[in-house]
């Protein structure tokens, strides 16, 4: 085919056709002013120009049915703006879907952790229940009541020595049952 490509007009007749040189000459003539357009979108040189690309390979995929009812050069920004926003919402979407997916590996990760320790305390829990009296009543008062030594010896009328003896021989009980299950 030897059209001229002097106008528009002729150029979308030579697309329609499927003519080669009609798409190399429209993205000759409207690359460059296109590609400005969609950076000024995107602020994203790879973006734009995947935009671009995109535009222009839908152009000759339609080849033959390309219904241009504006200037071709309008046609052109308007398909720039639309495969923007398609990439915007699908941006969106892929954004959204990986809130939602950390959030829920998150919350399995600590719903995990917290099941772990709350076996860990109820272990430990029961271990304790398994001391000898005096023993365990010197553990919680120290432990879970936040005792000092000595307020544990004058309370129990205890000497400091026997005090530390209980809190040590719980501690090596304890980890010696709980190294078992």
């Amino acid at each position: 085919m030897n059209l001229k490509y002097g106008d528009e007009y002729d150029l979308i007749i030579g697309l329609n056709k499927g003519d080669r040189r009609a798409f190399e000459i429209l993205v000759h003539k409207y690359y460059n002013v296109l590609y400005l357009y969609a950076l000024n979108l995107t602020k994203e040189k790879s973006v734009a120009e995947d935009l671009l690309q995109d535009v222009f390979l839908n152009i000759w995929s339609r080849k033959g049915m390309l219904n241009i009812s504006t200037s071709l050069k309008s046609f052109l920004y308007k398909s720039i703006y639309h495969e923007f926003v398609n990439h915007h919402r699908k941006k969106k979407k892929e954004m959204n879907y990986l809130d939602t997916l950390s959030t829920t590996t998150l919350n399995a990760f600590f719903q995990e952790d917290t099941m772990q320790l709350e076996s860990a305390i109820e272990k430990m829990k029961k271990e304790i229940e398994t001391l000898p009296k005096k023993c365990k009543e010197v553990f919680i008062l120290s432990k879970r009541e936040g005792l000092t030594n000595e307020e544990i010896s004058q309370y129990l009328k205890i000497s400091i020595k026997t005090v530390e003896g209980h809190i040590s021989n719980a501690f090596k009980t304890l980890r010696e049952h709980l190294k078992k299950t």
